[in-house]
């Protein structure tokens, strides 16, 4: 097939969904280590649910860095074009949950991250799942 056929060949609709839940969840991760967040984990829920595509789960030093990595993902988001993301636990900082559709963000303080291991829950130590640095 001629290159100029294939660049015109629409993709199929998956796909081009796959490809915004790769780019999204790779925005998040960049503003993830751009706020200092740390032990940053992001689990393929592709599989495994039809709520999101990828849960990326992450902590925050104190309230406030919570609150700053909460904030600077949403706006990273939105900057490029998810303007439909929401957001839970913001007031008291401890954990909060962004939830953009293909990408679910959870930014926990230490000891709540701890509490609830979400990693457990999700299965993030099955083989195929990726922790980022």
């Amino acid at each position: 097939m001629p290159l100029e056929e294939a660049a015109v060949r629409p993709l199929h609709p998956a796909a081009g969904a796959q490809a915004l839940a790769a780019d999204s969840a790779k925005l998040v991760m960049d503003s993830l280590e751009e706020m200092k967040a740390e032990t940053t984990v992001e689990i393929d829920l592709a599989a495994k649910s039809s709520i999101a595509d990828s849960m990326i789960i992450t902590t925050g030093r104190s309230n406030r860095h919570v609150a700053a990595i909460a904030e600077k993902v949403m706006e990273d988001l939105k900057a490029h074009g998810r303007a439909n993301v929401r957001v839970e636990g913001m007031p008291n900082c401890d954990w909060v949950l962004i939830d953009a559709g293909d990408v679910i963000v959870h930014v926990f303080r230490p000891e709540v991250r701890a509490f609830y291991n979400l990693e457990k829950l999700w299965g993030e130590d099955r083989p195929g799942e990726r922790r980022a640095g």
